[in-house]
């Protein structure tokens, strides 16, 4: 058997960027793209992808192939989906970077990426040139291709223009195929909700796998109407860029999510399936438009654990939720609440709970366990005993850019990621996340899961966001403090009745110590709350017995 293993003459290096290929000769007279008034059918997009290609290349800003970054600082638009394919298939390594950040973390990342091209869309412009601003001197910038829009548009002199490039493009470019699958092929920031930004590099092998995985696992069928209300810049889409060209799907392109045009979107063009973090949900549910949908839409969350009366609210409207955990670091969903038949039977309430756990491992990952911090050891399947969720899987990131300390640290030798999550499994096997581990509060010695007391919040029929961190204490440590928005009624609860309401649903020592209004909590630009600034907040406030004695 010695002579049949596989030798790289023989073998083709996996990478989802010949599933385009494959859409034009399958798809090739179905849309593709629909945005406003332009539609594209995938032999368009094919061919576009191409020429684009083609002319990166021909800038030569790409000296080694797997090396040399290119960004994108765009919304999903057109541009966006079609860069997602183009920008790797020159050669070149795909870093979308998030429309939201300030200039100043914008350059940052530029420099540490070493970017030698930036797609920009015309809304980002003073964003990019702030940011490039901002450059050393010593550091050469990028080069700037505009790209327009068919709503808005811009005069500005840059290198080049978005549709020039395609327009001067070979339509018969041998587009760039990886020489060895574990090649680079994306460069992705974490969305520093946490801690600073880190740029997570995945392979070839590793995003086709977690594509095949996520249309596997949500059971998408050939030619479904994708919106696309999840930004294409948060890991690829959660990688549906790519898959939406295996299944030969229609892309439905959203500049910015409004939840009016969104029901109309449905509507409009027979949406079935779309992506979003639990504020999508909460956003769509308590729409003034919002109505019974006429027909179901799958739709799946991920990115924070979804209150279970979320839940309950955007299904009621006809929304079939999936929900799933995933990270930048593992490329897309590897953890999903895979649902029995038998839980059908069950009360409403009973489903949104069950369906709000995170669940089992997704096919395309080999493991996923919680274990002891302490012991390393797996933690009892009580659905009590927390842990840190580790994962083993070939989606999983190569490594940090330029970091081999961060990625030593959370990519241990023993092939596990280190999540840094706290989460349980149930005596079912099911997993279920209980907070990030630097959100776990220390109050007199217990520790309290923040999601927990989140969860109770959002079952408040006044309020529409909520996040919980720890205010320093001088006597406890550190105690629960809590920040929330409220819907638009004029029952408006007080501080004090907030409290009183978790108290009759939680421990003593979990009921939030202080409670803070807001007229919106800060999110990143994926729907993430920001508990980084709500800690730093919590922690200026300072102990309330300190501020006693003042």
């Amino acid at each position: 058997m010695e002579e049949l293993k596989a030798r790289p003459v023989k073998s083709s290096s996996l990478t989802p960027l010949g599933f385009l290929e494959r859409a034009a000769t399958v798809y090739g007279d179905c849309p593709s793209i629909v945005y406003n008034n332009t539609t594209y059918t995938w032999s368009q997009t094919h061919r576009r992808c191409l020429q684009l290609a083609s002319s990166i290349v021909s800038l030569r800003i790409i000296i080694k192939r797997g090396h040399d970054v290119v960004s994108v600082v765009a919304p999903n638009i057109p541009a966006m989906y079609e860069l997602q394919f183009a920008v790797p298939m020159s050669g070149a390594i795909l870093n979308n970077i998030n429309t939201r950040l300030d200039a100043r973390t914008v350059s940052t990342l530029l420099i540490h990426s070493e970017s030698k091209l930036v797609f920009v869309d015309c809304l980002s412009l003073p964003l990019i040139i702030e940011a490039i601003s901002l450059f050393p001197q010593h550091v050469n910038p990028p080069r700037l291709i505009l790209i327009t829009d068919e709503e808005i548009s811009s005069t500005d002199d840059f290198h080049d223009t978005y549709e020039g490039l395609v327009e001067k493009g070979d339509p018969n470019f041998k587009w760039v195929r990886p020489e060895n699958e574990w090649d680079p092929m994306l460069l992705n920031y974490t969305s520093g909700t946490t801690s600073a930004p880190k740029g997570a590099v995945h392979s070839h092998r590793g995003t086709t796998i977690a594509v095949l995985d996520g249309l596997i696992d949500w059971s998408v069928p050939k030619q479904p109407v994708y919106l696309w209300t999840l930004p294409m810049f948060h890991s690829n889409g959660w990688c549906f860029s790519w898959g939406m060209a295996a299944v030969g799907g229609t892309n439905i392109c959203l500049r910015r999510f409004d939840a009016t045009i969104v029901y109309r979107l449905i509507e409009k063009h027979g949406v079935t399936h779309m992506c979003g973090a639990p504020v999508v949900l909460n956003m769509l549910s308590n729409s003034p438009t919002a109505k019974p949908l006429k027909n179901p839409v799958q739709i799946l969350t991920a990115g924070s654990p979804p209150p279970a009366t979320i839940l309950l609210k955007a299904e009621s409207l006809g929304f079939v939720v999936s929900h799933g955990y995933g990270m930048t670091e593992a490329g897309s969903i590897v953890v999903s609440c895979a649902w029995k038949s038998e839980w059908n039977k069950f009360p409403a309430t009973e489903k949104a709970r069950l369906k709000a756990r995170q669940g089992v491992r997704t096919i395309g990952m080999s493991e996923v366990e919680v274990v002891d911090k302490e012991s390393g050891m797996s933690v009892k399947r009580d659905g009590l005993t927390t842990g840190e969720i580790v994962l083993r899987g070939g989606c999983l990131m190569l490594g940090y850019l330029k970091d081999p300390v961060a990625t030593s640290k959370c990519m241990r030798e023993n092939g596990w990621f280190y999540t840094g999550d706290v989460g349980v499994i149930h005596p079912d096997g099911y997993l279920e996340i209980k907070d990030r581990s630097k959100d776990v509060i220390i109050s007199g010695g217990e520790n309290l899961s923040s999601v927990e007391v989140e969860s109770v919040l959002y079952t408040h029929p006044e309020i529409n966001e909520a996040a919980v961190v720890a205010r320093p204490d001088e006597f406890w440590g550190e105690t629960p403090c809590a920040f929330v928005s409220l819907k638009g009624s004029s029952k408006k609860p007080s501080e004090k009745e907030i409290m009183e309401f978790c108290r009759a649903r939680l421990a003593h020592y979990m009921v939030p110590k202080t409670v803070v209004f807001k007229d919106e909590l800060p999110k990143t630009s994926t729907g993430k709350i920001q508990k980084f600034e709500l800690r730093q907040i919590a922690k200026a406030m300072g102990s309330p017995r300190a501020q006693s004695r003042m």
